[in-house]
């Protein structure tokens, strides 16, 4: 597992993130002004997992970070996108993704940590990640 690279375009980054929503590709080059937009705002933490064997992305997510004026000016983890390839899926690469995003998110200093999810994946989230106590789960409909 690693952040997010510049060279990722080409290892199949949106392939991954097309198992949770229809993903328009738009173009290696504005692939990569995104990629550096969102390094250059400081806020956004995306890691991805790549099988050594075919140097391909099989998971992928996400973990931005909220500045809020509430809690002592605290901040808020958001994480999201997280996606698996499904010839990957069931081998708990979602999983051990999650608790990396957490643990950036609680190194940023965030009072707490949600995980937004669809609401067809929520029961999903909840049996096999086993995160109700841990997290609040946002559902996005």
């Amino acid at each position: 597992m690693r952040p997010l690279a510049s060279t990722d375009y080409r290892r199949g980054h949106l392939n991954v993130l097309a198992v949770l929503t229809v993903v328009t590709d738009p173009g290696e080059e504005a692939w990569i002004e995104q990629f550096y937009a969102q390094k250059a705002a400081g806020n956004y933490y995306t890691l991805v997992v790549v099988d050594r064997a075919s140097d391909r992305i099989v998971g992928v997510g996400c973990v931005f970070v909220e500045y809020k004026f509430l809690r002592g000016l605290g901040k808020v983890g958001h994480i999201e996108d997280i996606a698996v390839d499904e010839t990957m899926q069931g081998k708990k690469i979602g999983l051990r993704i999650i608790d990396a995003l957490t643990r950036i998110s609680e190194e940023a200093g965030c009072y707490k940590t949600i995980l937004n999810c669809s609401d067809k994946n929520i029961r999903t989230v909840t049996i096999t990640y086993k995160l109700v106590s841990k997290f609040n789960l946002g559902l996005l409909i």
